[in-house]
């Protein structure tokens, strides 16, 4: 992961770190056992679920690419950054979903490159 210094003074790494530490103060971080869990499954969600969920995923991938598009290049970095951190490095198993998002990832950075040219 590069170290550089970025135009704020702060490094890369640094900010993933703190950005890290955030999702696992803030309830990212499953720290429960899986005992817990069998309380709160109320069981499979229907087709009308699933398509609201679509729905909201859509929306959320659409509010990023705005965020994305209208902010500094700095942002874009840190996205690909967190990209790379994410993909199958040597000795670690590949799983096919965090290499799916992260290339999701590269993609909305890519989508959002597009959006800041079309505007400047």
């Amino acid at each position: 992961m590069p170290t550089e210094k970025r135009e704020n003074g702060h490094s890369g790494s640094a900010r993933h770190d703190r950005a890290i530490g955030r999702w696992e103060n803030e309830g990212g971080k499953a720290v429960s056992s899986s005992s817990n869990f069998g309380s709160s499954v109320v069981g499979e969600i229907g087709d009308v679920e699933t398509g609201h969920l679509r729905i909201r995923l859509i929306t959320l991938e659409n509010v990023v690419l705005a965020l994305l598009a209208g902010a500094p290049e700095s942002q874009s970095d840190l996205v690909l950054e967190m990209a790379d951190y994410i993909s199958p490095r040597p000795g670690f198993t590949p799983h096919r979903m965090t290499i799916e998002a992260a290339g999701q990832m590269r993609a909305l950075v890519d989508r959002a490159a597009h959006y800041k040219a079309d505007g400047a």
